[in-house]
């Protein structure tokens, strides 16, 4: 049977570049998704921290905003896909994206389509104002409350808006119990205390993200184990968002080079990072540039917050929360296409 070794932050708190400590850990979404495409999948799944102290996750990876329901999600993603012919040109931040109700969309859609309106119509009406709150910084509710033709009230609108938030935020806190749920995240496997053969014993390694990889897996003696004994066999090396800071523990090899030198990967990038709470406040360092320093080939989607997903070799790696499902099928795809099959 595939077994998968989930490596897990189980830091709590990261210094920033002023010295002060700020919470961290891991993001629910990046935790949990992955773990139940992996079980789902018929795999093993056995969960490691550093030190065997249970992962913690990160208050701010708990935030309303980071856990939009799919249909929401979906509905989204073809709202800002008119906002420029070029695909290039959209630049949705972390601030346009959670702050000014765009999420709503969709049950903003739903309300005008309950007005006779058509699906086509609904759309284009829904789009229009949604592109204006991005371009001119205003919430959707006013923009669409201006609209002659849009007909709902300020009080239909903010009702929609109100919604998606509670929904989110039910989401985001059923998220968390799910994984309290795991026996594995209430007690990890110590890595530290696995033998080389030990670590000889599985078929891929995950790591999930949250800014905690950056202070307990970057640096890490037994991380370098693991990596080198399942890189030496050609195994899956998967990691999420911030989780490619274990990549950082990676030894020379014979040649001096590191162990990754030259392999395509992407992480959470700087233009991500200086959107975030603990990049506002000051990251000690930069994941993307670390890695590029290393001899990383950096590999970015072609705007914030995309799903980007790199492939190379044995090595697959995720950019950001939005690209979690997709970094879990990847994955998957590739223990099945190498023949580690779930019995």
């Amino acid at each position: 049977m595939t077994h998968i070794a989930y490596l897990v932050t189980s830091a709590r708190e990261m210094v920033l570049a002023d010295g002060t400590a700020h919470p961290t850990g891991y993001f629910a979404e990046e935790a949990l998704t992955p773990y139940e495409r992996f079980v789902e999948a018929g795999f093993t799944v056995t969960v490691l921290t550093p030190d065997g102290q249970p992962p913690h996750a990160d208050p701010y990876g708990l935030s309303w905003f980071f856990h939009y329901p799919e249909a929401d999600k979906d509905y989204l993603a073809s709202v800002v896909r008119t906002f420029a012919h070029d695909v290039d040109d959209i630049r949705l931040t972390l601030h346009q994206n959670t702050e000014l109700g765009l999420a709503a969309a969709r049950r903003i859609d739903e309300l005008l389509r309950q007005q006779g309106r058509t699906a086509t119509d609904a759309h284009r009406i829904v789009s229009a104002a949604a592109r204006t709150a991005w371009r001119e910084d205003r919430q959707l509710v006013d923009v669409l409350a201006e609209d002659a033709e849009c007909g709902l009230t300020r009080a239909q609108l903010q009702a929609a808006t109100d919604a998606q938030r509670a929904d989110s935020q039910a989401l985001a806190d059923d998220r968390h119990r799910r994984l309290q749920a795991i026996p594995g995240f209430q007690r990890p496997v110590r890595l530290s205390d696995l033998s080389d053969e030990q670590l000889a014993e599985f078929d891929a390694v995950f790591a999930p993200g949250g800014h905690g990889p950056m202070v307990d897996l970057a640096d890490n003696a037994d991380v370098a184990r693991l990596l080198t004994i399942l890189h030496r066999r050609s195994a899956p090396i998967a990691a999420l968002c911030h989780g490619p800071a274990m990549l950082l523990s990676a030894p020379e090899r014979a040649d001096g080079m590191w162990l990754f030198d030259g392999f395509r990967m992407t992480c959470f990038t700087d233009e991500e990072e200086l959107q975030t709470e603990a990049g506002l406040l000051g990251m000690p360092w930069m994941l993307d540039a670390a890695l590029m320093n290393a001899g990383a080939v950096f590999d970015d989607g072609p705007s914030a917050w995309a799903s980007h997903v790199v492939v190379d070799r044995n090595l697959v790696t995720g950019q950001n929360p939005g690209s979690t499902e997709a970094v879990a099928d990847a994955v998957v795809s590739m223990l099945r296409a190498t023949g580690r099959r779930a019995a």
